[in-house]
């Protein structure tokens, strides 16, 4: 009897002790303090990016459209609307990215804000905002869906 209540109790803090590595792991390698926001318009994808562990640096994005990288920029325009809306205090975290020309049709892209850790040795991505939808005319240019 004692030795099941000792192997139970060895379960419980293995499961307990697992636990506590994975969710370590996780808030390391996909942090929740980056927000941001993106829309389609005039042939661009705009939005802002903000990371509140660090409010006064700059986040690093990335478009990908239909899962391909098109193009890295860093949140640096001037975007006072976050500052009124409460998201920072400063208006410097916008980013703006030209959209390249797409076949005809229903295309999605999505703004990926860029997090570094183990001293820059490994760098994940995580998801600002929603998925943007662009729907591409004849020529190829883009607006939002």
């Amino acid at each position: 009897m004692k030795l099941a209540k000792a192997l139970i109790a060895k379960s419980i803090a293995e499961t307990i002790l697992v636990s506590v590595i994975g969710i370590v792991f996780y808030l390391t390698a996909f942090p929740p303090y980056f927000h941001g926001w993106g829309e389609a318009a005039n042939g661009n994808i705009h939005g802002w990016a903000v990371d509140h562990s660090q409010p006064s640096s700059r986040v690093d994005v990335q478009l990908f459209i239909d899962g391909k990288f098109v193009a890295a920029a860093v949140a640096n325009q001037s975007r006072p609307d976050i500052v009124k809306q409460g998201w920072s205090s400063d208006e410097w975290h916008g980013y703006v990215f030209s959209v390249p020309t797409q076949a005809v049709g229903l295309h999605e892209a999505r703004v990926y804000a860029v997090h570094a850790s183990a001293g820059s040795k490994r760098q994940t991505l995580q998801l600002l905002g929603d998925p943007i939808q662009l729907l591409a005319d004849d020529a190829g240019r883009v607006r939002s869906r």
